[in-house]
C-alpha cells in the first residue's frame, strides 16, 4: 500500500524513490499489510530494503503466497513455504504475523488440512488465519472447530469486517467494484490470542466509514485494557483517505485510553528524499 498512487503528493512526497516510500509511509502508520506477497515471493534484496526503511518495532502482517493457500490448498507446499520464509528473514521481528488467507471455497471439511499445515510451521513466527466461507460465521459448530484448530497452535482468526461496505448500495465506482470482489460476511470480534488483527473496510464517504467502525473502537479499547496488543487496518474501496482515517481511528481509541502511545508525526508531503 505504500506505493498507492493517490497518496503521492498528498500524504507522501511526489516522485519519491521506490526505496524511500515505505520509510515515509512508516511515519503515518506503524503497521502494514503485505498483500503483494500473495502474488509472488519478493526477492531477498527487496525484503532487505523493507527492513532498512522501518524501525524494528514496525509491524508487517505478511500474506502467504497464493500458490500455498489457493492453488495447492496447503498440500505439497514445503518448497514454496521454505523459499517464502527464507525471503522474509531480513525483517526479523518486524514480521508481526504471517497471514494465511484462505479462499471462500475452503470449508469446515478442510480443517484437517489447515490443522496439519499449522502444526508443521516454524514456531518462531506468529500466525493469523482469514477464512471466507460463510459456515465459519453462521454455524456455531464450524466456528468452534476452527477456533480449536487455531488455539491449538496459538494462531489468531483475522476478521474482515465488510458490514459497513454492504450496508447500503454502492455510491462510487470503487464501491461497486468492491461489492463484486469482497466477501459479504457477518462481523466477528472475538480475539483468540494476545495479538488480535482486524481488517475493516468502510465506504468512500469518510463519515460513513467512521460511523461504521464505532463498534471496533469499543472492542479495541477493551482489548488494550485486557493487555492485548491489537493491530487494526483501515480500508475504504478507493483507499484515498485510508492513511488519515487510520490515524483518526487511533485518535478515537486514544481518547478513551490516553495512556496509549501516539502514532509518529507524519513526514510532510513536500519532504525531500534522503540521499544517504
Amino acid at each position: 500500500m505504500w506505493t498507492h498512487a493517490p497518496w503521492q503528493g498528498r500524504f507522501l512526497p511526489q516522485r519519491l524513490p521506490a526505496g524511500e516510500r515505505l520509510r515515509t509511509y512508516a511515519t503515518w502508520c506503524n503497521a502494514v499489510e503485505g498483500n503483494t506477497t500473495f502474488y509472488a515471493t519478493p526477492s531477498r534484496s527487496t525484503v532487505e530494503s523493507w527492513a532498512r526503511q522501518t524501525d524494528p518495532s514496525f509491524r508487517f502482517v505478511i500474506k502467504l503466497p497464493k500458490t500455498i493457500t489457493h492453488e495447492r490448498r496447503l498440500h505439497g507446499i514445503e518448497e514454496d513455504l521454505r523459499s517464502f520464509l527464507t525471503a522474509m528473514e531480513p525483517l526479523g521481528r518486524r514480521v508481526h504475523a504471517l497471514w494465511v488467507q484462505l479462499p471462500g471455497s475452503f470449508t469446515p471439511a478442510d480443517l484437517g488440512a489447515l490443522a496439519a499445515f499449522l502444526h508443521r510451521l516454524p514456531k518462531e513466527h506468529r500466525y493469523a488465519v482469514e477464512v471466507r466461507h460463510r459456515a465459519f460465521f453462521e454455524d456455531a459448530r464450524s466456528a468452534r472447530l476452527l477456533e480449536q484448530v487455531l488455539s491449538g497452535v496459538g494462531a489468531e482468526w483475522i476478521p474482515f469486517d465488510t458490514v459497513t461496505l454492504f450496508r447500503s448500495p454502492p455510491a462510487t465506482a470503487a464501491e461497486r467494484e468492491s461489492w463484486t470482489r469482497k466477501p459479504r460476511l457477518p462481523r466477528r470480534s472475538r480475539a483468540l490470542t494476545a495479538h488480535p488483527i482486524v481488517r475493516y473496510i468502510g465506504r468512500d464517504d469518510s463519515a460513513r466509514t467512521i460511523e461504521g467502525w464505532q463498534p471496533w473502537i469499543t472492542t479495541v479499547t477493551d482489548w488494550l485494557r485486557e493487555g492485548r496488543s491489537p493491530t487494526v487496518f483501515i480500508h475504504t474501496p478507493d483507499n484515498t483517505e485510508a492513511l488519515s482515517l487510520a490515524r483518526r481511528f487511533h485518535d478515537q481509541v486514544r481518547a478513551r485510553l490516553p495512556q496509549l502511545a501516539p502514532l509518529p508525526d507524519p513526514a510532510p508531503a513536500d519532504q525531500q528524499p534522503t540521499l544517504f
